[in-house]
């Protein structure tokens, strides 16, 4: 028999919009579920026709309640319960912030980038290359003059 109801908490967790239900309940404490206009308590009842929105910065995305579950579904059932109704500026807002967070990349967070490992190489094969002979002893000390 099929539900008429089931809490929010469970359906995001259900159909897949977060990762596992601890983190779909602390969206909702959090304030970021909104069933309608008002925002979703974790054991906010819904049912099928409701309008879901869940803001995940910097986008909020919007979903239809098609159908109710309170089993994890597999990724191609997904869209049998919900339909994402997200406006196609919210969408476009989600491409620039990933676009812009490669050209953004402020210098020293993260593991270099390529380019930034070949300017280290070619900076130090012109090291090797400009004479200096790291190898000879050249930084050692010159304790051994003294001894002459």
């Amino acid at each position: 028999m099929a539900k008429s109801e089931v809490r929010i908490d469970k359906w995001l967790w259900a159909v897949r919009i977060f990762k596992t239900r601890t983190i779909a309940t602390d969206a909702c404490k959090k304030g970021r579920v909104s069933v309608g206009d008002a925002v979703a308590k974790p054991s906010r009842m819904i049912k099928a026709g409701d309008t879901v929105s869940v803001r995940k910065p910097p986008v909020t995305y919007t979903f239809r309640v098609l159908a109710l579950t309170e089993n994890r579904l597999g990724a191609k059932l997904v869209p049998e319960y919900m339909e994402n109704i997200t406006p196609k500026s919210e969408l476009d807002l989600l491409e620039v912030v990933k676009i812009s967070g490669f050209i953004d990349r402020r210098k020293g967070l993260g593991r270099p980038t390529k380019r930034d490992g070949r300017e280290l190489s070619r900076f130090t094969e012109q090291a090797y290359d400009c004479g200096w002979d790291f190898d000879s002893g050249f930084f050692d000390d010159d304790d051994d003059d003294d001894d002459e």
